[in-house]
């Protein structure tokens, strides 16, 4: 992430008091009371499974994986206008705020990671970072203002200005055309049940990717490779690699650290749909992961 995209906040700043968001928090409960429908033999049919693991993956691993987090928050590569919205409203559809919101929200992360400024700061906890930081009272909760301040790229086009606004049209829409195609077993497994695996997996990638794992590289911060949550939110928990290199478009940088985004992007290069994909030098990597050893003997001593 380069500086231009994310302007460091004067830490020095007056700020409000803040406020607890406790209709963020309902609604989260409410979606997951929903998705324990599922459980009931009359909402269950294969075809509605298969629905709920489509839309999974098209919001999840694609809309918030490939489009929010590679293409708009560390611009890692460059896709044609037509497949970046297109993956944008895939993004919208994980019902995890508008892109303007979601950028603005992790390129602070980024810049004050694991620290009070850090929306969801590792350091308070498993809770705290997996989703308590977004109904609770939160300082580090970005204001409006500050969102525009950290996503100036973003904010100037009239796309993302629309779609930050209408996440939860979307949504709706989208259960409507659902119910149409496959009744309620649709809407149970496309909607509620995939929207709380979704949630959870990209909420683990704040939480568990902060706390479990290993470190390759030194990145100034608790970020980890965790290989359970790299495979579940789609190469995403190759944590600690990304925070040492947050440019790169690719995560799992050994071998063996298998990172389906990374899959999916060789894929777009060869269609000739990807260019400008960014990657860490191999003298880049070898610095980092020096400064590591350099600081575990630092430790020791």
């Amino acid at each position: 992430m380069t500086e231009e995209l994310a302007p460091p906040l004067d830490l020095g700043e007056a700020r409000a008091t803040p406020k607890a968001k406790w209709a963020t928090g309902i609604a989260l409960g409410l979606i997951h009371l929903g998705a324990l429908a599922a459980f009931l033999p009359m909402f269950f049919t294969w075809q509605a499974l298969l629905v709920g693991f489509f839309f999974y993956y098209l919001t999840g691993g694609v809309g918030i994986t490939l489009c929010y987090h590679r293409i708009l928050t560390h611009r890692s590569l460059v896709v044609p206008k037509w497949v970046e919205y297109g993956t944008a409203i895939l993004g919208t559809l994980a019902l995890q705020g508008g892109p303007i919101d979601w950028v603005s929200t992790h390129r602070a992360h980024h810049a004050y990671s694991d620290t009070d400024r850090d929306p969801h700061n590792a350091r308070r906890g498993f809770w705290w970072s997996h989703v308590a930081w977004l109904y609770e009272p939160n300082p580090a909760r970005l204001t409006r203002a500050e969102e525009l301040r950290f996503s100036p790229d973003l904010v100037k086009d009239p796309f993302y200005r629309v779609l930050d606004r209408i996440p939860l049209l979307l949504q709706i829409a989208l259960g409507v055309v659902l119910f149409m195609l496959g009744g309620w077993p649709f809407v149970v497994w496309g909607i509620f049940v995939r929207l709380v695996v979704t949630y959870n997996v990209t909420w683990f990638v704040n939480s568990a990717s902060h706390m479990f794992g290993y470190r390759t590289y030194a990145a100034g911060d608790l970020s980890t490779n965790n290989w359970w949550v790299a495979m579940l939110a789609w190469g995403e928990g190759w944590h600690n690699n990304h925070h040492a290199f947050p440019f790169s478009a690719r995560h799992g940088l050994k071998r063996w650290e298998i990172d389906m985004t990374w899959i999916t992007i060789r894929q777009l290069e060869l269609l000739g749909l990807a260019k400008s994909v960014k990657l860490p030098t191999p003298a880049m990597m070898t610095r980092a992961a020096n400064r590591l050893i350099g600081a575990a003997g630092q430790d020791v001593a």
